[in-house]
């Protein structure tokens, strides 16, 4: 897995958050494996979906892509607060691929797998409604309190801008959702290990 972003796709772009998103976007179709099954890419959905980047075309697992330039806080800005509850409460909800890249060093520095059933509102922060004056006055946002997902839901594909074996990443996920273990008992407010 080459963790390089491919500069030349970017020509044409002036914003630099529409270069970074074409940059994750590409390298993302291009060189991530599905984490659950192996399957050798997985596939982007149009533009626009609610909570759901790529899909795996083996297992249809879906996957929502959070990035940034540098490495993750304790908090990840997301989008529209009630969209995002209803999805990851749904029963197809996404697993997550957490990427953090260098666009000065042009390359992906990590990437972690979250899977869906770390992701529960408790770990989504409401943000204050947009004020009167804003465009989109009363839109309520949301942020995904990162430093809250237990270590055990943070699962590596690279460290460092390297990947990690892909049979080992594949046998965590398993493990995970194969024993029961780490799943969050929203009821009693524990994990069970």
């Amino acid at each position: 897995m080459d963790t390089s972003l491919d500069r030349s796709l970017a020509s044409g772009y002036k914003s630099k958050s529409q270069i970074a998103r074409v940059l994750i976007e590409s390298w993302t179709s291009e060189h991530m494996y599905c984490p659950v099954c192996g399957w050798p890419r997985i596939t982007k959905f149009p533009n626009n979906r609610a909570v759901a980047d790529f899909y795996c075309p083996n297992c249809r697992n879906e996957f929502e892509q959070k990035s940034k330039n540098g490495a993750f806080g304790a908090k990840i800005v997301d989008g529209a607060y009630d969209t995002f509850i209803q999805r990851i409460s749904s029963n197809d909800n996404p697993d997550f691929l957490m990427m953090s890249y260098s666009l000065e060093k042009m390359t992906v520095e990590s990437m972690i797998f979250v899977p869906k059933f770390f992701f529960v509102p408790e770990l989504v922060e409401k943000r204050k409604p947009l004020a009167e004056n804003a465009q989109r006055a009363g839109w309520v946002g949301c942020n995904i309190l990162f430093e809250k997902i237990p270590i055990q839901g943070r699962i590596p594909i690279i460290e460092n801008h390297t990947p990690l074996n892909k049979t080992e990443v594949l046998r965590r996920v398993s493990q995970a959702q194969k024993s029961g273990r780490m799943i969050f008992q929203r009821e009693v407010g524990c994990w069970i290990l």
